[in-house]
């Protein structure tokens, strides 16, 4: 069998399964071939036009019957003379130049479109309201802030990888972009390596984010310009507004220690000198919220955490609400930040806990000390059952008792510590809880934390107080780890786990009576 045979018959195959086939010309061609009309013959097969359709490139095929070689050949020699005419009239050069010009701004301009179809689709992609960054407020960012596609890919193929973060989707976030994908191996040593090459690559242009998705609870990376985390500025230097705050504290932790004057405010100002008594008591509670502030700081200052200067909030049922403490940049991860938050409650507790033991142990300087009713241990489970404990049968229903008024300071003390230790918002509680189980169930501690101080506000002023004061000043959300998928070391869960079951004990009320069984049987 002929080649020319064998080439007509698949042909002829090709002619029943379509009249006209569609071949797209790759860019590969010459410029000067342009958009003529293009025209070969090899035997049955012609191309008779290009047609230009929609930017693209068809050339209609036509196969005809196969013919015997020697109609062939004439029909090669009618061919020939036929092509050698319609060259010599297509190829004069004012017409090749002006198509191929034409061909090429139509191409240029298509191309054009196209980029700004999907710069226009890309831009007009907004950020869930499921943020993996709740965090960082939205902002109006420059063009000149906004990552490049360019740094997109080198993140994509050069940052990340199958050893660390595999890419499978990209979304834009503010500034940035949010990848999608699959973690590899352990997060914490994911990230350190995604670091160091994004480090090496960029050096501080970007920072980056290794998170857990609220919408699928899946691991994300979000890399953003380190210029749109730039911290806030307020309008009022920030030790000017703590010294204010901090000189209201102080007068409100005296007040709380002269009981003439709490009976009738209005009458402070005339009887300032009175204020003087309640030093010793104001000393003792301020000693404890100093040793809760030390805390923090000393563990922030061992985990790189920046705190910003404390806000002591005041009170007048018991002097002080504690202190508003802000993280001035962005915490590594779960376990600096449970190290920071929990430090604080320990070390008031543990001085809170050595001071009241103290007051029950030793006698009053005066020989009287403070008389109260034996029913007010019954507001703390953890101060009713240490007095219980210790004073057994002196303590009574409905009996006067006089104790040391170190019992009642210190006691004032473990009860601000408790209240800083509600696993809601951004107290210490708060980020302790979202430290040990994650973001999203910190979220639901909080929401439970605020109804239930919201429900024991219809009984308790100080509830009612401090319901606001979260709602207003602590609701959060918590600023976003650096990476906040590893779960803490378990002595450090120990830890937190600790100060907020200290929190409770302190908080609820001790429902046992205080009644000898022996003298109850009579």
């Amino acid at each position: 069998m002929s080649v020319s045979a064998t080439f007509r018959g698949n042909l002829v195959l090709l002619s029943q399964c379509s009249f006209c086939c569609d071949i797209r010309l790759q860019p590969c061609l010459p410029p000067s071939v342009g958009y003529r009309h293009l025209r070969f013959s090899t035997n049955s097969l012609k191309i008779v036009q290009n047609r230009r359709s929609s930017g693209k490139r068809d050339i209609a095929c036509r196969v005809t019957e196969p013919h015997s070689e020697q109609d062939g050949d004439i029909e090669e020699q009618k061919e020939a003379h036929e092509n050698g005419k319609t060259q010599s009239l297509e190829n004069s050069p004012e017409q090749n130049v002006s198509q191929s010009l034409d061909g090429e701004q139509l191409n240029k301009f298509e191309d054009e479109n196209l980029v700004q179809n999907n710069e226009q689709s890309v831009d007009n992609i907004e950020v869930a309201s499921g943020s993996p960054l709740p965090g960082v407020k939205p902002q109006q960012l420059e063009e000149a802030i906004k990552i490049p596609k360019e740094t997109i890919e080198v993140l994509k193929n050069q940052v990340f990888g199958f050893d660390t973060f595999f890419i499978t989707s990209q979304d834009p976030y503010e500034g940035g972009v949010l990848f999608k994908g699959n973690l590899r191996g352990q997060a914490a040593k994911s990230y350190e390596k995604i670091s160091r090459r994004l480090q090496d690559k960029f050096g501080d242009e970007y920072k980056l984010f290794l998170l857990i998705n609220p919408e699928d609870d899946k691991p994300v990376a979000v890399v953003v310009p380190r210029s749109t985390l730039q911290p806030e500025t307020a309008a009022v230097p920030e030790w000017l507004a703590a010294g204010a705050f901090g000189l209201v504290t102080v007068f409100t932790l005296l007040l709380r220690n002269v009981p003439a004057l709490q009976s009738n405010l209005l009458s402070t100002f005339d009887n300032l000198n009175l204020l003087k008594d309640g030093l010793p008591g104001a000393l003792v509670t301020a000693l404890i919220l100093g040793i809760h502030e030390l805390g923090h700081y000393f563990a922030a200052k061992d985990t790189g955490v920046k705190l910003g200067v404390p806000y002591f909030v005041p009170s007048w049922q018991i002097g002080s609400f504690g202190a508003i403490t802000r993280i001035r940049n962005i915490v590594s991860n779960r376990e600096d930040l449970l190290k920071v938050a929990a430090a604080g409650p320990i070390a008031g507790f543990t001085l809170g806990l050595v001071l009241l033991l103290l007051g029950f142990f030793l006698p009053p300087s005066d020989g009287i000390g403070t008389v109260v009713d034996a029913s007010v241990f019954h507001e703390s489970f953890l101060a009713g059952g240490i007095a219980k404990l210790l004073l057994g049968n002196v303590l009574k229903e409905g009996t006067p008792i006089s104790v040391n008024p170190l019992v009642i300071w210190a006691w004032a003390g473990l009860l601000i510590n408790a209240i800083n230790s509600i696993p809601a918002g951004e107290l210490d509680g708060g980020r302790i809880a979202f430290a040990l189980w994650g973001r999203k169930a910190s979220s639901r501690f909080t929401a439970a934390s605020i109804v239930l101080l919201g429900l024991s506000s219809l009984l308790n002023d100080v509830a009612f107080y401090w319901v606001v004061l979260i709602f207003f000043l602590q609701r959060g959300p918590i600023a976003p780890l650096s990476e906040e998928i590893t779960d803490p070391d378990d002595k450090y869960v120990a830890l937190g786990v600790t100060v907020l079951l200290l929190g409770l004990l302190v908080c609820l009320p001790y429902p046992f009576p205080f009644t000898d069984e022996v003298l109850a049987s009579f």
